[in-house]
């Protein structure tokens, strides 16, 4: 995995605060322990100074007993498709890790905190992960409250207050996917529906998630500076367009009230699409601002001030033994947009990055952290993590933590604008054409996605790939799909077109050992070491990598959106 030095924060205008405070698990205004971040919210030298290439970079794509090459890399690694010039699908035939980076150090696959933990019963385990943690037992939300009291060993900046993202999401959601406050009022949040992610992010493989989107206040509001509904709404299916480069159906609006001609006929009359086309122009008061620069819109690019917010959460298993969305989160993510790039910033600066690399002495990038704000990624967006305690509450990532999520939101082929989610989010077939929630609809009965060649996505990894996950060590899935001689079954593929569940969602057997993996993890507070969940010794994995080592691949396979098969 390349990735560049996040020096260009300072040119970003991101403030670096002083960085001295230290984990001191002390007490905050209200009495309560406040569980300390391990190595505190200082930047301190990084154990793992590639914490920033992720345990699957090391996986061995040889089966070492049949020789056969396996593909997981291309999920990441692929000719990307502009305004994303990273085109890194030359990984996939090579382990091209800086030399210091040969020793894997991802150790918790090697040794998975559940192996060393007393084994929790089912019910306990139902208890845990049915006992949420981001709303306190008042209602209100308890990071808030938290960061409002903030503990000593929780301030980055030194000057006792919380200076990054305070979660303001209630996960109340209508039935168009507008998250709302306990008094009805819409907090701007708006959830999704997309197809997972390839691998890692398939709920058979460890956790469910969900992920939200709120734009700049200016993109929210009409003309005159009034929150509007409508423009919204509209706005977010012009982002939506503009980020999967198509078009967008929308229930009908006039866009003469609006001023923007939607579907891009000429004529200022009744739409019922969002056109793809050049230019696009935001409704409401953002277009007077981006006349002046403030909002430019361009293709496969979110606008400046948007946010995203992630739960990573365990499973739950219904009363019929079905694995649905558990309360508890894992993890809370959050970005947001600080600093516009255009096609043309992002094309020098992976020429630049390409520089960069050769000039590095170890082939260790530093990362700039910006304490409670989280890590620059260098391309126009800040990071930042909440992540569960030994308690079991949410606490901030330490430095080194956040370092960690740079790897995949920094510079690789997959991304769309630094982000996976958006790009896949599911259309006007599904319900509300895919906004809501997870807790709303959930995976079951979606069809299959496809690639812009006709292929089957999910079926394409499980043939490139040979297993269900990177590590190719969910047996489950394996199982499920391949047949004694390592071929896929004709019968689990044809349900799989019509419905992804029979792939990503686990049998209730291993969702709670899956739960049991996460909550020792959490327990043992070894994040540093690994956070992918493993059931038992990884043993598709280098534990050492001879770098320039072929991987056996022949032909990089192209991604989704432009394909070079």
């Amino acid at each position: 995995m390349r990735r560049t030095a996040c020096t260009a924060a300072l040119a970003a205008g991101l403030a670096l605060g002083a960085l001295a405070c230290r984990s001191t698990g002390a007490r905050d205004e209200a009495g309560a322990v406040a569980p300390p971040v391990p190595g505190g919210m200082r930047m301190v030298p990084l154990a793992n100074r590639f914490a920033y290439i992720p345990a699957q970079c090391y996986t061995a794509t040889r089966d070492p007993r049949t020789g056969q090459v396996h593909n997981p890399c291309y999920a990441c690694h692929v000719h990307s498709t502009p305004p994303n010039f990273v085109d890194d699908g030359d990984l996939q035939l090579a382990f091209t890790l800086p030399g210091a980076a040969a020793a894997n150090p991802w150790r918790n696959l090697f040794a998975p905190p559940a192996a060393r933990a007393p084994r929790a019963s089912d019910a306990e385990v139902l208890a845990h992960v049915r006992r949420g943690n981001y709303l306190d037992a008042a209602g209100g939300i308890a990071l808030a409250r938290r960061l409002a009291a903030l503990p000593r060993g929780w301030d980055g900046e030194g000057d006792g207050r919380w200076n990054g993202y305070v979660p303001d999401a209630w996960f109340r959601f209508d039935e168009r996917g507008h998250d709302r406050a306990p008094d009805g009022r819409r907090t701007g949040w708006r959830a999704f529906a997309y197809t997972p992610f390839l691998g890692t992010f398939f709920p058979t493989n460890g956790s469910m998630d969900d992920v939200l989107i709120r734009l700049d206040p200016a993109l929210r509001e009409d003309d005159a500076g009034r929150p509007d509904a409508v423009v919204y709404e509209v706005n977010l299916a012009i982002v939506e367009a503009l980020v999967k480069r198509a078009d967008v159906a929308i229930d009908p609006v006039d866009e003469r009230a609006l001023g923007v001609d939607l579907d891009g006929d000429g004529v200022l009359g009744r739409a019922a699409r969002v056109a793809f086309h050049s230019p696009m122009h935001y409704a409401g008061r953002a277009r007077a601002l981006e006349r002046q620069g403030t909002f430019p819109a361009g293709p496969g690019l979110f606008p400046l001030g948007t946010e995203l917010l992630h739960s990573v959460r365990y499973l739950d298993v219904g009363p019929r033994g079905e694995v649905t969305m558990a309360p508890r989160m894992k993890e809370l993510r959050y970005m947001k947009k600080v600093r516009w790039f255009g096609a043309a910033d992002l094309r020098a600066h992976a020429a630049a990055e390409t520089v960069e690399q050769t000039e590095s002495a170890t082939g260790a990038f530093e990362y700039i952290w910006q304490g409670d704000r989280g890590i620059y990624n260098d391309q126009g967006w800040l990071l930042q993590g909440f992540i569960e305690a030994a308690d079991g509450s949410l606490r901030p990532q330490s430095y080194e933590e956040s370092v960690t999520c740079v790897g995949c939101h920094g510079e690789i082929g997959a991304t769309t604008d630094s982000t996976f989610a958006f790009a896949r989010k599911l259309g006007p077939d599904a319900p509300a054409h895919g906004w809501f929630h997870w807790s709303q609809h959930d995976l079951r009965g979606l069809p299959e996605p496809r690639r812009r060649d006709g292929r089957f996505e999910y079926t394409l990894y499980l043939e490139t790939n040979g297993a269900g996950d990177e590590l190719r060590e969910n047996r489950e899935v394996i199982a499920r799909f391949f047949d004694a001689r390592g071929a896929l079954r004709p019968d689990a593929v044809a349900a799989l077109h019509r419905d992804i569940a029979t792939l990503l969602l686990p049998s209730a057997a291993r969702a709670l050992d899956l739960d049991r993996a996460s909550w020792a993890m959490a327990r043992d507070q070894s994040y540093d070491r690994g956070r992918d969940v493993v059931l038992e010794v990884a043993h598709n994995v280098h534990r050492r990598v001879d770098v320039g080592e072929k991987t056996g691949v022949e032909t990089a396979l192209g991604g989704p959106e432009e394909p070079r098969l």
